[in-house]
């Protein structure tokens, strides 16, 4: 059993790495960077993802691929089923109805919203919408919806202003998020954060609503997803009016993921919200992972809106915000093991080669934390390299290799890597002979003899000549140059 979970993990890592290198980088992040591999047995793969909206968008939109993806890897997948893990949901409003009266009737949705609706909602969403429905025929719905809302997302404790480290990458976006929550005039207004996986933006979020909350002001904290969830709920159940007048009583609207948002009616809906608080001089923070502009999907308005704010970037850390951030952490972890400590050459080795999120570093101290409570050892240089290897290998970047470009060209163009070699003329070998080339310079450190060398000992003139072709091709071929980039993904994978 435990060797077919190893060959499990490694088909489905095979499998993300071709979606990544199809898909791109940022399509990737937002769709399969949260799904995980629980099964895979009797040719059932068992993936699960973290909110029912993403399972949903998933088998929408890429259900045929994933399985192709993975028959590709194992002939006896024949089945892909998607579960929901540890997915919030809203508190289902309870609709008794006393023994012999009459349940309230349902009002039949019109086709157009039915249609509109489709693939948002699941049997546990319509349960949830018709107990509100419910609820409007007692007349007391409008409560419960406000109740509903004003919940929000929970907050996680340790996330807070006195826990979150400052260093040159975030000290504007901790400077405006200490001025937002310190209340007063509102002056930022959206604020907007954006950064990759891992730099803080959630941490900086949350320390704002746990301020603002204790003051006794009425704030909400949501997901993109759960914001969206939320108001489809609300139509389902006629309450949508309800829905959108608790949105606007709230002092402090917070909005994490907003590259998740989707639906031209749940946008629009946000949209119109966004402008009653903004104009109602309420704040409004949103997070996401990319600038307002960067983000395709959203509808142009609400870019718009968006950008009209204060837009502040979390940029990586560098090695003194790391290292800082893993003394801090050191601080809490020995107010649980008193014992536990970490020479400062770990901590200098662990702050240089765990660079990409803050994260990340923080993994790494809990697999440090682990190691040394359940094995009595000292953390030394030794043991720190030997935990962290898989984290520290993963972090270094990939070298790629000719006879790597000469295999993806190959299998891409279906040709064989002989033919690349070979002296052959035709127009189908020449065009991805000349492809490899052009990548075998602009990705690896070879130089042009070296190149022709690999290349069926040809000049290095030669390979000048393929170079700039494929160069002044792609300047003119829109579809070259995505050709190009599909590879180069691939070869990054």
């Amino acid at each position: 059993m435990q060797v077919q979970e190893a060959s499990g993990s490694e088909h489905w890592n095979r499998v993300k790495k071709r979606l990544r290198a199809e898909l791109g980088d940022d399509v990737f992040s937002s769709w399969f960077a949260r799904v995980d591999l629980e099964e895979h047995n009797d040719g059932t793969v068992r993936l699960s993802v973290p909110t029912r909206f993403l399972k949903q968008w998933i088998q929408s939109h890429y259900n045929e691929r994933l399985m192709g993806l993975w028959k590709g890897e194992c002939d006896n997948v024949h089945k892909i089923e998607l579960t929901v893990r540890g997915a919030m949901r809203p508190r289902q409003v309870a609709a008794p109805i006393a023994p012999g009266l009459p349940g309230p009737k349902r009002t039949k949705a019109s086709p157009a919203s039915e249609q509109r609706l489709d693939g948002f909602c699941d049997t546990n969403q319509v349960a949830a919408a018709q107990a509100v429905t419910a609820a409007l025929g007692r007349g007391d719905a409008s409560n419960d919806v406000t109740r509903d809302v004003l919940q929000g997302a929970a907050l996680d404790p340790k996330y807070t202003f006195e826990t979150f480290v400052e260093g040159d990458s975030n000290g504007l976006a901790l400077a405006a998020a200490r001025q937002v929550a310190s209340g007063g005039a509102v002056t930022f207004n959206p604020l907007y954060l954006h950064a990759s996986v891992g730099l803080g933006k959630t941490h900086l979020m949350q320390a704002v609503a746990a301020k603002v909350r204790a003051s006794g002001r009425k704030v909400l904290y949501l997901t993109a997803e759960h914001f969206m969830y939320r108001f489809v709920s609300a139509l389902k159940a006629q309450s949508a009016l309800a829905f959108k007048e608790t949105l606007r009583t709230i002092d402090l609207l917070l909005i994490d993921d907003m590259q998740f948002l989707h639906g031209k009616q749940v946008q629009q809906e946000f949209c119109h919200t966004l402008n009653a608080l903004i104009d109602g001089a309420r704040q409004v923070i949103v997070a996401a992972d990319r600038a307002p502009s960067e983000l395709d999907t959203l509808d142009d308005r609400v870019r718009s809106r968006l950008s009209g704010g204060l837009v502040v970037g979390i940029q990586e850390p560098d090695f003194s915000l790391r290292r800082n951030i893993l003394s801090t952490r050191v601080n809490q972890a020995q107010r649980s093991y008193p014992n536990f400590e970490v020479p400062d050459p770990v901590l200098d080795y662990v702050a240089k080669h765990v660079a990409s999120s803050g994260r990340d570093l923080e993994g790494a101290l809990n697999r440090l934390v682990a190691h040394n409570q359940l094995t009595n050892q000292p953390i030394t240089q030794e043991m720190a390299e030997m935990t962290l290897r898989d984290l520290i290998r993963s972090s270094e970047p990939r070298r790629v290799k000719i006879e790597d470009i000469q295999r993806v060209v190959s299998k891409h163009y279906n040709v064989t890597k002989a033919d690349l070699l070979s002296a052959r003329r035709t127009r189908t070998i020449v065009r991805p002979r000349q492809i490899a080339m052009y990548l075998a310079k602009v990705m690896t450190p070879r130089s042009l003899p070296e190149i022709g060398r690999r290349f069926g000992n040809r000049d290095h003139t030669t390979v000048l000549h393929a170079v700039r072709k494929i160069e002044e091709l792609a300047r003119g071929d829109h579809g070259l140059a995505q050709e190009l980039e599909l590879l180069k993904r691939m070869l990054d994978a």
